[in-house]
């Protein structure tokens, strides 16, 4: 059996407002947590109660989102000014 191989190079990644998407995400997640949270009885006579906790776990696994992709978006800016500094100097005459 032949090892595949690409024949085209992958695309860029995509950049966009990754800390706006998962904050807002987050964010609903938490909505859905505390708009489920009055009808606790009913979920649990159906025995649905999943759902409810599915939400609240969304809502802390999107805080660790937050955290993890703020820390990347400051790396990046980091790096970014990092290089602009480093290339500055050469462009001077």
């Amino acid at each position: 059996m032949a090892k595949w191989i690409a024949k085209h190079e992958a695309p860029e990644p995509l950049e966009g407002p990754v800390v706006a998407t998962v904050t807002g995400g987050t964010i609903l997640w938490f909505a859905l947590f505390v708009v489920q949270l009055p009808f606790y009885g009913w979920f649990a006579d159906r025995g649905q109660l999943w759902w409810v906790w599915t939400c609240a776990a969304g809502g802390f696994l999107g805080l660790i989102g937050i955290w993890y992709v703020r820390g990347r978006d400051a790396a990046l800016k980091r790096h970014a000014a990092a290089t602009a500094e480093a290339q500055a100097p050469q462009d001077t005459p």
